[in-house]
């Protein structure tokens, strides 16, 4: 794309404008070094967001959007060429599922920058002789570009202070599901790409699992960690419209709806690892109260963890069972903290309901637990029955008696309790997210009430005034005689 001395004056000053715009812009440096491209509107908005880290306007990045609508074209392709051709003293470092998809990136982008559209924008920018390889090279004016695959070291390359981009650190949904590679990918992300010292880091990928870097990363932040800037694109948007139209139209991936898993559904065009209607209990299954019923048993259930702060959380729950064999969730406590803690709630909770029964599961933690629960318990004068069960089998199979009673509608929840969305939340996405407590306890009363009768309405009192041996005229059924009783 060199100016030839046959175009005209205003053919070689519309030459040279496109090539300044380019340079400014990631859109139309992207058009000008690959022609066919048609950007559309959310491709923008992805520019607009790479510019801005270009810019050092913003350092922590996150895109989540499906599959198959350009992120890794405009990403990890054009992106890191646009910025090293403007800044080629700079270090890129690319990182994807393995290091063959990274370096496949790594080889593209490299190509790019050889290519003569790209000398005509950035013509200082120059490879070394002696780095060429896909997923390694160096610019004469000492900046790199890295490949990584996700968990793999990166021990003596490059300098610190990088831009680092992930695209996809999951490959699918057998890694998704893995509870070890998603700790892995987590572990990789502190100890090697944080020890780089990034100048921003950009995370650039489809949703998988509710735990998955997206989700583990803004977890953290909640917790006061790295804050990022977000860019969340779903397949369809809330008001019904296509985020491609031009490529996939509504009426495809509505078709591709129908024929999809609820749960992929979700997490990758929609960017919810957590399906609305659920996967093992859906939302329209449950009923809502906003007075309990006066005749019901009460029950409880206890969840307990293991460790205390970022291990699984202790979790204890009330029910009351009805006549008709109905269960409203009457209360529910959850916590990460030390057992002295909860068995506290626990007393606080079986004084303030009475349980005529609490369950809980057979294990080394009650094993442990469990004197120093009775001790407490006869130093408060709180005193309730508890039971054991066993867990033999996997927890969906243990939940299935409440999953059963939940789909027949008789299940109903306190319409305004304050843990309500925490533990419908954790109901809608399991099996599959991140926590189970409150399934667990939950399961528990499924599996106990099965084994108890429910409440019973009482008889309503009887006359006490003796009787004289004969029937009163009023009880006449419309016979003429009277009869001795």
């Amino acid at each position: 794309m060199t100016l030839s001395l046959q175009i005209s004056p205003a053919q070689a000053a519309e030459e040279l404008l496109r090539r300044r715009v380019a340079r400014r812009s990631l859109i139309d440096f992207t058009q000008y070094t690959l022609p066919s491209y048609q950007p559309a509107i959310h491709h923008k908005l992805i520019a607009e967001k790479l510019e801005a880290i270009e810019r050092g306007e913003i350092d922590r990045l996150m895109i989540n959007m499906p599959p198959r609508h350009g992120k890794s074209e405009l990403g990890s392709r054009r992106f890191p060429a646009w910025f090293l051709g403007r800044n080629p003293s700079s270090t890129i470092m690319s990182a994807s599922y393995n290091l063959d998809k990274a370096e496949e990136f790594g080889g593209e982008v490299r190509d790019i920058v050889r290519s003569a559209a790209y000398r005509n924008l950035f013509p200082q920018v120059q490879l070394k002789e002696d780095t060429r390889a896909k997923g390694f090279w160096r610019t004469e004016q000492g900046g790199y570009y890295i490949s990584a695959g996700v968990g793999t070291a990166l021990t003596g390359r490059g300098t610190v202070g990088p831009i680092v981009l992930i695209d996809d650190p999951l490959k699918d949904r057998a890694e998704a599901d893995s509870e070890r590679h998603r700790e892995n990918v987590k572990q990789w992300y502190s100890a090697v790409v944080l020890s780089r010292f990034p100048k921003a880091v950009i995370v650039v990928q489809t949703r998988w699992h509710e735990d998955d870097l997206t989700g583990w990363l803004l977890s953290e932040q909640a917790k006061g960690g790295d804050q990022w800037d977000i860019l969340e694109l779903p397949a369809i948007s809330p008001d019904g419209r296509a985020l491609w139209p031009e490529f996939y139209p509504i009426d495809v991936l509505e078709r591709l709806k129908r024929a999809t898993i609820p749960r992929d559904w979700s997490a990758l065009y929609q960017q919810r690892p957590a399906p609305d209607e659920g996967a093992y209990f859906k939302r329209d299954w449950f009923r809502w109260y906003d007075e309990k019923p006066q005749q019901l048993r009460i029950y409880g259930a206890s969840d307990y963890a293991v460790t205390e702060g970022d291990g699984d959380y202790t979790v204890h729950i009330v029910v009351g069972v009805d006549p008709e064999d109905n269960i409203y969730v009457l209360d529910l406590w959850r916590g990460q903290t030390t057992s002295d803690n909860w068995v506290q709630v626990w007393l606080d909770m079986v004084r303030a309901h009475k349980p005529m029964m609490w369950v809980e599961e057979q294990g080394q933690i009650i094993k442990s637990i469990g004197p120093f629960l009775e001790r407490r318990m006869r130093e408060e004068r709180v005193y309730c029955r508890r039971e054991q069960v066993s867990s033999a089998s996997d927890k969906p199979t243990r939940s299935r008696s409440i999953q059963a009673r939940a789909a027949m509608g008789k299940v109903y929840l306190p319409s305004k309790a304050p843990w309500l969305a925490d533990f419908t939340s954790e109901l809608l996405v399991f099996p599959a997210g991140k926590h189970d407590d409150q399934v667990d306890a939950f399961g528990l009363i499924g599996r106990m009430i099965d084994e108890l009768i429910p409440a019973t309405i009482p008889k309503p009192p009887t006359n006490s005034t003796p009787s004289s041996g004969y029937r009163r005229p009023s009880d006449d059924r419309g016979n003429d005689e009277w009869r001795t009783l």
